[in-house]
C-alpha cells in the first residue's frame, strides 16, 4: 500500500523512502549474510523468496504489510528496511520489523528510524499498540527497542521457527497512550 505521507526522519546519514522491487538485490545482499540473520528468523535461500514481500507491499488491503526503505542520503542505496507486519485495523495494532546492513551498524540509525516509524504508525495508521518480537539472543535489537521506549511484556516460547528450530522470542510493546504527555500522571 502506498502512502502519501512518509515517516519523517532527520538522521544525517539516511532517509526513508518507499521500498521497491529495484531494492531486492541490495536487500538480499545483506539478508543472506550469516552474521546478519544469526539472531533473527530470516531464512532466505534465494532472492526470489523476497518477492512475496513486494507483492504484499503493492496490495491495497489495509492489513497488508507496510515497509519502507532505509537509504543512504549520499547514494540513495538501500541499507535497511523498516515497517509493520501483522497489522490489525480492527484492534489498531501493528508489529514493527526492521533490518539493517552491517555497513551501518552502530551509528544510531536503528533507534532513529524506529522512532520515526513508530510516530508515523500512531499518527498515520491510528495504531494504539505497536509491538515487536525479538529472538531472545538478539541483544542489539533488544537495546534498540528499549531505547525506543518499548516495554518487555514476556517470553513467547517456541514462537517462530528459526531456520528449522523453534525459537523463543521476547514480546515488547509501546502504547500510543504512553506517548501522550497530557495523559501522564505526575
Amino acid at each position: 500500500m502506498q502512502y502519501s505521507d512518509l515517516p519523517q526522519l532527520t538522521h544525517d546519514l539516511v532517509y526513508l523512502r518507499p521500498l521497491s522491487r529495484a531494492d531486492a538485490a541490495a536487500w538480499y545482499g545483506y539478508l543472506c549474510m550469516p552474521h546478519v540473520i544469526e539472531h533473527t528468523s530470516w531464512d532466505l535461500r534465494s532472492i526470489d523468496e523476497l518477492m512475496p514481500k513486494f507483492d504484499a507491499l503493492e496490495s491495497s488491503n489495509p492489513s497488508s504489510e507496510i515497509r519502507f526503505a532505509i537509504a543512504l542520503r549520499s547514494s540513495h542505496e538501500l541499507v535497511g528496511t523498516i515497517g509493520f507486519h501483522t497489522i490489525s485495523t480492527i484492534n489498531k495494532t501493528a508489529e514493527l520489523a526492521y533490518d539493517l546492513s552491517p555497513t551501518i551498524w552502530g551509528q544510531g540509525i536503528a533507534p532513529a528510524v524506529c522512532e520515526s516509524v513508530i510516530s508515523w504508525g500512531f499518527g498515520q495508521l491510528g495504531a494504539i499498540r505497536i509491538q515487536a518480537t525479538v529472538l531472545e539472543s538478539n541483544d542489539r535489537s533488544i537495546r534498540v527497542l528499549e531505547k525506543s521506549g518499548f516495554e518487555r511484556e514476556g517470553l513467547l516460547r517456541s514462537f517462530r521457527m528459526v531456520r528449522g528450530r523453534p525459537g523463543n522470542f521476547w514480546m515488547y510493546s509501546r502504547l500510543r497512550l504512553a506517548d501522550s504527555s497530557a495523559l501522564r500522571i505526575g
